[in-house]
């Protein structure tokens, strides 16, 4: 089976949902067709990691194909969502991107790079930080919308896409969901890095463990502000990027330099 093939029809599928949302933000029934489309880009998406598994005989942990798989966990979960609230819009942001994340992986192919262990504990670390970051990548990009939203909603008469969005109380609602859950999976993450991972603060791994913490104590105190002191609105906002600036380095920082600049 052609990987190559399935990929690019999974990117612009990925694109003709994303154009499709923005362009009929207003019109319901076009909407669910556009995420019909976003689904089948899902399935190719899951398909040709798949494939491409097969055919390395394991998965390839270099830094765009795992950009490319935290991208994939981001869109499904978004799509998992939209079944029970009306967050369709934010595939207008995230699908590109993820079509961006998938382009990449396709066009610069890397060697394959191994885990360190293939235990089911490192196993357990390995798909318990993915998870995290894709919860709290997608908490990020709505603290985003959220300031998008709430300086559109100030202006007379905001923009289409921006009315067509979900009551600002739905999408804090959703914020502080992804943010619970992404603290829970990044809490399993650290502790079976305690547990399970022997050098997890030798030199080589030292700050991502260091920038890992400093992101779950951010996370941490947003969600205990949020039930002591009711904190919302810029606050919340705030915290969640700045959290997610030390997952994002900790997950991506050291890995990108290493593998795209230093070519290690």
């Amino acid at each position: 089976m052609n990987v190559t093939l399935i990929a690019t029809i999974a990117i612009c599928a990925y694109l003709g949902s994303a154009v499709m949302i923005f362009k009929f933000s207003a019109q319901d029934r076009l909407k669910r067709g556009a995420l019909g489309g976003a689904w089948l880009a899902v399935v190719l998406h899951t398909l040709y990691i798949f494939l491409t598994v097969q055919q390395n005989t394991g998965f390839n942990f270099s830094f765009f194909s795992m950009a490319s798989l935290v991208a994939l966990l981001v869109a499904l979960l978004m799509l998992l969502a939209t079944l029970s609230k009306p967050v369709e819009n934010l595939g207008i942001f995230l699908f590109p991107v993820t079509a961006l994340m998938l382009s990449l992986e396709l066009v610069f192919p890397e060697r394959q790079r191994s885990p360190e262990s293939h235990s089911w504990a490192m196993h357990l670390h390995i798909v318990s930080s993915i998870v995290a970051f894709s919860l709290l990548n997608i908490a990020a990009l709505q603290a985003i919308l959220l300031v998008i939203q709430n300086q559109q909603l100030k202006s007379h008469p905001p923009k289409r896409y921006i009315q067509s969005m979900p009551s600002l109380e739905t999408m804090e609602s959703l914020l502080f969901q992804m943010i619970t859950a992404g603290v829970l999976f990044l809490s399993i993450s650290l502790a079976s890095g305690f547990l399970f991972v022997d050098d997890i603060f030798a030199r080589h791994q030292v700050h991502k463990t260091l920038f890992s913490i400093c992101a779950w104590l951010i996370f941490s105190g947003l969600l205990i502000g949020r039930l002591r002191f009711g904190w919302r609105g810029q606050t919340a906002v705030k915290w969640t990027l700045f959290g997610f600036m030390f997952l994002l380095l900790a997950y991506f920082g050291s890995k990108g330099v290493k593998e795209i600049i230093l070519n290690r």
